[in-house]
C-alpha cells in the first residue's frame, strides 16, 4: 500500500496557514488548550481535539477525526502506471495512462534519468504526448529532455510547450484529455480529465492529495484552491479516479467521505 502524502500533522498545517491562524487563535476559538494543538503538530493524534479544531478550520469533523487511520483503497483500473520517483528523500508522482496502444504521460518528474529509467522498465517506447499540471521543479525535471527527443508536451505557459488552457481538450489515440483550472497551490495549475477508459479519470496533480491537498501560501490563495477544487469535483461520479502529485491514487467517492477539506 502507498502511504498518504500528508498525515493529520499536515493537513492541520495547512488548514491553520489557510485560515491565517496561530495555533493559539485556533485554540481559544475551539476553546480547548493550546497544548492540544501542539499536541496534534507534534503527531499525537487526538481524534476528540481533531473534533474540536475542524469547525473552526473550516474542515469535515468526522474525516479529520479519522484522518490518523485513513488509507484508501487502490482504485482498479487498467490502462494506468504510477511512476513512483525519488525527489529528494521524498517521492513525487508521474502517471502513465494507456488505451488500445496509445500512451500519454502526466507530470515529468524531479530527476531526468529517473523518469526516463520508470518508463522505459514499462516501455519499448516514449509515450505519445505528456501533459504537465504545473510548474513546480519536481514535476517538471525531465521537461527538457522530453522535448529533445521530439515529444509533443501540453502545458500552462511554459516555453517550449504546447500551450493549453483550461476546457482545452486533447486525443491520444482513444483517450480525450480535457484541462481544467485547478490553480491555489500553484498559479497556473492545471488538472486533467481523461475519458476513454472504463471509468473516469482525473489527474489533480498537487491540488488533491488522497486525504489532502497542496499547501497554499496565503488564505486567499488557499480559498481560491478550494473554490476551484469544488467547482471541478462537484459534478464528477463517485467512481472518478483521482491521480495526484504525491502519495497514493484513490477515487472521489473515498475522498468525499474521509479528506478534511472536502
Amino acid at each position: 500500500m502507498v502511504p498518504l502524502e500528508d498525515d493529520f500533522t499536515y493537513v492541520l498545517r495547512k488548514a491553520l496557514t489557510g485560515n491565517g491562524l496561530t495555533p493559539a487563535e485556533a485554540a481559544s476559538r475551539a476553546g480547548v488548550p493550546e497544548q492540544d494543538a501542539q499536541s496534534l503538530l507534534a503527531g499525537t493524534f487526538s481524534s476528540c481535539a481533531a473534533r474540536k479544531f475542524a469547525p473552526v478550520l473550516g474542515l469535515s469533523a468526522e474525516a479529520f477525526a479519522r484522518h490518523a487511520h485513513y488509507l484508501p483503497e487502490p482504485p482498479e483500473l487498467s490502462g494506468i502506471a504510477r511512476l513512483d520517483l525519488p525527489m529528494g528523500g521524498e517521492q513525487v508522482n508521474a502517471w502513465l495512462v494507456s488505451a488500445d496502444g496509445s500512451c500519454a504521460l502526466f507530470d515529468a518528474g524531479y530527476d531526468p534519468r529517473d523518469l526516463m529509467d520508470a518508463i522505459r522498465s514499462r516501455r519499448r517506447h516514449l509515450p505519445d504526448r505528456a501533459f504537465i499540471t504545473h510548474a513546480h521543479g519536481d514535476h517538471i525535471g525531465a521537461l527538457q529532455q522530453l522535448l529533445a527527443n521530439g515529444m509533443p508536451i501540453h502545458a500552462a505557459d511554459i516555453a517550449g510547450t504546447i500551450h493549453i488552457r483550461p476546457g482545452d481538450t486533447v486525443t491520444c489515440g482513444p483517450l480525450t484529455i480535457r484541462a481544467c483550472d485547478l490553480s491555489g497551490h500553484a498559479t497556473p495549475a492545471l488538472g486533467f480529465h481523461i475519458g476513454g477508459l472504463s471509468r473516469p479519470v482525473l489527474v489533480t496533480g498537487d491540488a488533491l492529495f488522497a486525504g489532502s491537498m497542496g499547501g497554499c501560501a496565503t488564505p486567499a490563495t488557499y480559498q481560491h484552491a478550494l473554490r476551484r477544487l469544488r467547482e471541478v469535483l462537484a459534478p464528477l461520479p463517485d467512481d472518478t479516479v483521482l491521480l495526484p502529485g504525491h502519495g497514493p491514487a484513490t477515487t472521489l467517492g473515498q475522498e468525499r467521505v474521509a479528506n478534511p477539506f472536502l
